[in-house]
């Protein structure tokens, strides 16, 4: 019964198929003629296309199904009808009607309404449909709210134009803009409120930040803001930190809180990293790398350091020519808090790069952007490549978002076609900020372009006032030039300095620099610059003999070279490694031939999260290849270097005046403290101790003042509601007679 059951369902199915199989060969027609009906914008001929119904065709009534819904698919038809007698095809449309224009009312920032309309711009003459007009305006009204009018309200009408096309207006209704009055961190998070306030981009709201719009909400950055906390701890070691919440609760009419919550989870280390690699690929090969894993061992997990393996093992591999392998990882929890490493090759499929486009650069220019390519049209393609040249299109920061496709070629056989797609944003910013403190009062304020004429080229301008100084530096800074992977700048920079009270002369300096820089191996970077300066040079009746004897004005052309080695594990506040800088600038041609020599060195190295030790040398020289070396040229110890002593007050003297010195050396150790004071998690307190020397006066050597100075103390650093304030306490150990000592200092910032 049951197998006779089975038979008579089998039959009916098959019956089923003969049906529909005989309806569409008993309905099949084949098309003799086509006529179009019920069309005023659109021509006979589109029409036929669209629908890919052609005369001769032998169809059926899924050919018919099949046009029709390729006919609705062009969103141009209200309705569509096709019947089919005799081998006449009759095809009756109905057409939506166009859109004439879109208006923007109700906002008065110029820059607002141009994001609007390039969004609205993009289905202007196009047909209208009303789903697609909601899912505009939803776009809007983000764009809206993340400049900050959280409230906004939107107003769409149609006007009907009496010729079957119509114009759309949206009207805002704006309202105030929503501030970030608060930002603060919950849950088990670590780190103290200050330091992850610097890591987001999202800022609280202040009278004076009146340039910074990142005090105003934005759903984008606070997810940025999520990214860049949850990377941070990661980096730190904490392998499962997860931002929980992120939320924004209102205070009153414009003002929200904004809160992030955070669980660090526990702390986890490198256990045993391996590198699996087959014979194909040679072991020895890849031999530097197994130093690397055997010092990693025990060290706090790091996301950054796993990056950066894969980078040079994908780089080790790509110089062997394994061009169609990359690297991957694979991580294990042992032993609770412990994480072991798999590295091993994947092997990629093998085809070639046939083409390459590039959509939705409105303003950028192509090379701009191909410029940045590693993969190029007919290359082998290697996914290390691909990635790389992605991630130096999104690195650029002049893209708001960067997006890629592989799709296969229908030409060539092994090969494939990349569309990358970009999306435009704003490049230019103003910034300003201001300070003052002990060592005086400084403003700066300036305007900054990323993507200049949409070429890629960023332009700087800065202008800073302190008490002694006007300081003004025009850049043109071209990231890439010709696509060789350096980068080519022209600064032109005026300096004018009085220190007529404090040390009896003035100087007015002019120059124009031209420069390259690029990164020569890993982490080690090169820059070399020429430059030509004018400066004229003023004194008083106070001023000593030589200052008066150097009073004039020089010419300069100079050539400096820079090398810096950067092992730091992050460029802002860093806790581990190092880094040196060495800087000598050489005259080519000079009314005071003077050489200079400057060695910067770092160290960081962090017992704990809240306990981190830092070391850091300075060191300069200034020598004259003929003469005595130029009073504004002189060596002088920084603020920075040495606490306890006021700036300018050390060093070698003529009468009542600090000259400088031909040499100067600074070091200075640091140690933050754990938490001092409970529930104060924005203020952070500092040991150190400072030493510094400046010494030899090439003039007169019988002013020489060869005396190690040195002083140590304790620093607080707050996060205040008006901006960071810093204070130092330092108690000098060695001191000159001639010195002046300054045990209490403080400094107080911020931008707006």
């Amino acid at each position: 019964m049951k197998n006779k059951h089975k038979s008579s369902i089998k039959l009916i199915f098959l019956s089923i198929l003969f049906i529909i199989n005989f309806y569409n060969f008993a309905y099949s027609e084949i098309i003799n003629q086509i006529n179009v009906k019920g069309n005023e914008r659109l021509a006979d001929e589109t029409i036929i296309l669209f629908s890919e119904l052609n005369i001769n065709d032998d169809i059926n009534s899924n050919d018919l199904n099949s046009a029709l819904k390729k006919l609705f698919e062009t969103d141009y038809f209200k309705d569509v009808k096709i019947n089919i007698k005799n081998g006449y095809l009759e095809i009756i449309v109905k057409e939506n009607p166009l859109i004439q224009q879109i208006k923007i009312t109700g906002i008065e920032n110029k820059s607002i309404v141009e994001d609007l309309l390039k969004i609205t711009k993009k289905i202007e003459k196009y047909p209208f449909l009303k789903n697609k007009i909601n899912d505009q305006k939803n776009t809007l009204i983000n764009i809206i709210r993340n400049n900050g009018f959280y409230f906004a309200e939107i107003e769409t009408t149609v006007e009907d134009n009496n010729n079957n096309s119509v114009n759309i207006t949206h009207n805002f209704e704006l309202g105030e803009r929503a501030k970030i009055s608060e930002i603060k961190f919950i849950g088990n998070k670590i780190f103290k409120n200050n330091k992850l306030r610097n890591i987001i981009v999202s800022e609280e709201s202040r009278p004076w930040k009146f340039i910074t719009s990142n005090k105003y909400l934005n759903e984008g950055r606070i997810k940025l803001d999520v990214n860049l906390l949850e990377n941070y701890f990661r980096n730190k070691g904490y392998y499962n930190v997860v931002v929980k919440s992120s939320s924004a609760k209102v205070t009153d009419k414009n003002n929200f809180i904004l809160t992030f919550n955070i669980d660090s989870g526990k702390k986890y280390f490198f256990n045993d990293i391996e590198l699996q690699v087959s014979d194909d690929y040679k072991k020895e090969n890849f031999i530097n790398f197994f130093k690397i894993f055997e010092d990693l061992k025990g060290r706090p997990y790091s996301l950054n350091s796993i990056k950066k393996i894969i980078n040079e093992i994908d780089k080790a591999a790509l110089q062997k020519e394994f061009v169609f392998i990359n690297a991957n990882y694979q991580e294990k929890i042992v032993d609770n808090n412990k994480i072991n490493i798999k590295i091993y090759f994947d092997e990629s499929e093998k085809f070639f790069v046939e083409k390459i486009n590039i959509f939705g650069n409105f303003i950028t220019e192509e090379k701009v952007i191909r410029n940045a390519l590693i993969v190029d049209e007919g290359d082998p393609f290697n996914e290390i490549l691909f990635n790389k040249s992605i991630n130096n299109i999104k690195s650029k920061q002049i893209f708001k978002t960067v997006k890629s496709q592989i799709i296969n070629s229908n030409t060539q056989e092994n090969s494939k076609i990349i569309d990358i797609t970009i999306e435009e944003k704003a490049t230019g910013e103003i910034f300003a900020g201001a300070g003052t403190g002990t060592s005086g009062s400084i403003i700066s304020a300036g305007i900054k372009e990323k993507n200049y004429l949409g070429k890629g080229i960023t332009l700087d301008t800065v202008l800073t006032l302190s008490d002694d100084e006007v300081k003004g530096k025009f850049s043109v800074i071209n990231p890439n030039f010709k696509n060789s992977d350096r980068s080519i700048n022209t600064t032109i920079e005026s300096t004018a300095s009085d220190f007529m009270s404090s040390s009896g002369y003035k100087t007015s300096r002019t120059g124009l620099k031209v420069g390259t820089g690029f990164e020569q191996y890993q982490d080690l970077f090169f820059n070399l610059d020429i430059s030509n300066y004018y400066e004229r040079l003023e004194t008083s009746d106070t001023a000593s003999a030589i200052k008066k004897k150097q009073e004039g004005d020089y010419f300069e052309n100079l050539i400096s070279y820079g090398i810096t080695l950067n092992k730091l594990d992050q460029n802002f506040q860093p806790t581990d490694g190092y880094l040196t800088s060495f800087n000598q600038t050489l005259p080519i041609y000079s009314d005071d031939s003077t050489i200079e020599n400057s060695l910067r060195m770092s160290k960081y190295h962090a017992l704990n999260d809240g306990l981190i030790l830092s070391a850091k040398l300075y060191l300069k020289t200034v020598n004259s290849l003929d003469d005595n070396v130029r009073v504004s040229k002189r060596v002088y110890i920084p603020s920075s270097r040495l606490r306890g002593f006021e700036s300018g007050g050390i060093g070698p003297k003529d009468g009542s005046q600090f000259i400088g010195g031909n040499y100067g050396s600074a070091i200075n150790l640091n140690s933050t403290l754990p938490n001092l004071l409970n529930g104060y998690e924005n203020i952070d307190f500092n040991l150190f101790l400072d030493a510094a020397n400046l010494w030899h006066v090439d003039y007169d050597s019988s002013l020489d003042s060869d005396k190690i100075r040195s002083a140590t103390g304790i620093s607080m650093n707050w996060f205040t509601p008006v901006g960071p304030l810093s204070f130092s306490y330092a108690i000098p150990i060695s001191e000159a007679k001639t010195d002046k000592t300054e045990s209490f200092r403080f400094q107080i910032g911020t931008s707006f």
